[in-house]
């Protein structure tokens, strides 16, 4: 999943492949609608508090940082500066160009950093779809021992009274897990309240811890919001939930092989938000929300800005806009936002309405 993911040249955030919206593979939620960005934006308001960085990790197209730029700026409060942290080549163009068609006074505030910065800021971090795309490992319980799915060469034999052979392809084998993947399988597997049937396979992301930490020391006081898809570990590794949830994105299309369209497909899994927790907790970080999208966005005043728009067409799609974001069946339950806080004692308002904490 690494090397067809970030491999350098050959990856598929490394290569030049477009990769969000119309001509893409998937869509995000910024690029659904800015009234997402502006929810967002109000959150980031009340964290600033007149004060204070943006760090966003992965910022897509940059419609979302365009989006909250604008929106802090009409209310008087914008950052000191907004930095943007991108592994993909691609995206950081488009970053650029898109960003360099705002008012001078809002894109001198922006700066790309080719690491994570060395002085903790005091602000906001963001993270819209990150934790997702960090390389997993698999696994699958057989006669009630784990075992890890892993990749083989194959070559098809040819037929007989055939010449060719076809050419090697990937496929899927199980083998013997490491010390690492071993220990982590028998914790989770301690710590579900129902056993998991014979056969069940599912991930298991160990880079949650190191990059939780990672981003923990880089910042000194503030609050860092994450959104992504997920659930709670009790939901994750459900009984009935026997094929994990690795996914890949080709073409806006769906599918579970992630042996096919090597490096210009996108590969991702669902977060276990608990794990998440935990990590954050060790590192010195404190879990001050977690809510659904439709939650956060309800919150932060998503039918408030719904309602300033006065033009009954651009009303309309606005509103179309919004029930994606919004719907259950949409991006409503299935995506998540968390805070995890260092010295902040705000009550946030993107979590007013509803506290899943206890989930976790």
């Amino acid at each position: 999943m690494e090397l067809a993911l970030y491999a350098p040249g050959l990856g598929y955030y490394s290569a030049g492949s477009v990769k969000l919206g119309p001509g893409g593979d998937f869509v995000t939620a910024p690029e659904v609608s800015d009234l997402y960005s502006r929810c967002v934006a109000r959150q980031c308001a009340q964290a600033l508090g007149g004060g204070g960085e943006i760090l966003e990790l992965g910022a897509g197209t940059g419609r979302m940082a365009a989006a909250i730029l604008e929106s802090l700026a009409a209310g008087g409060t914008l950052p000191e500066r907004y930095a943007i942290l991108e592994v993909s080549a691609d995206l950081s163009q488009r970053q650029r160009e898109r960003l360099a068609r705002l008012p001078r006074e809002l894109r001198d505030r922006v700066v790309w950093l080719d690491r994570l910065p060395e002085r903790p800021i005091q602000g906001v971090i963001l993270a819209n779809e990150v934790l997702d795309a960090l390389p997993c490992r698999r696994f699958v319980l057989t006669g009630g021992a784990v075992r890890e799915l892993g990749v083989a060469l194959e070559t098809e034999p040819p037929a007989p009274g055939a010449a060719p052979i076809l050419p090697d392809r990937l496929v899927e084998r199980d083998g013997s897990p490491d010390q690492a993947l071993a220990s982590a399988c028998a914790e989770l597997l301690g710590e579900l309240p129902a056993p998991l049937p014979d056969g069940y396979s599912s991930e298991i992301c160990l880079r949650v811890a190191p990059w939780i930490a990672g981003i923990a020391d880089c910042l000194e006081r503030g609050v860092m919001l994450l959104f992504d898809y997920g659930l709670p570990r009790v939901h994750y590794y459900h009984p009935q939930r026997t094929a994990g949830t690795l996914r890949c994105h080709f073409k806006q299309r769906v599918h579970d092989d992630p042996y096919v369209n090597v490096g210009v497909q996108d590969i991702t899994a669902w977060v276990d938000f608990t794990r998440v927790a935990e990590a954050a907790v060790a590192s010195g970080l404190d879990v001050s929300g977690f809510a659904t999208q439709a939650a956060f966005l309800l919150a932060t005043g998503i039918e408030s800005l719904l309602a300033e728009e006065a033009d009954p067409v651009a009303h309309a799609r606005l509103a179309g806009e919004a029930r994606r974001l919004l719907l259950p069946g949409e991006m409503g339950e299935a995506f998540k936002v968390m805070a995890l806080t260092r010295d902040c004692d705000l009550p946030l308002e993107g979590f007013a309405l509803q506290d899943l904490r206890p989930s976790l």
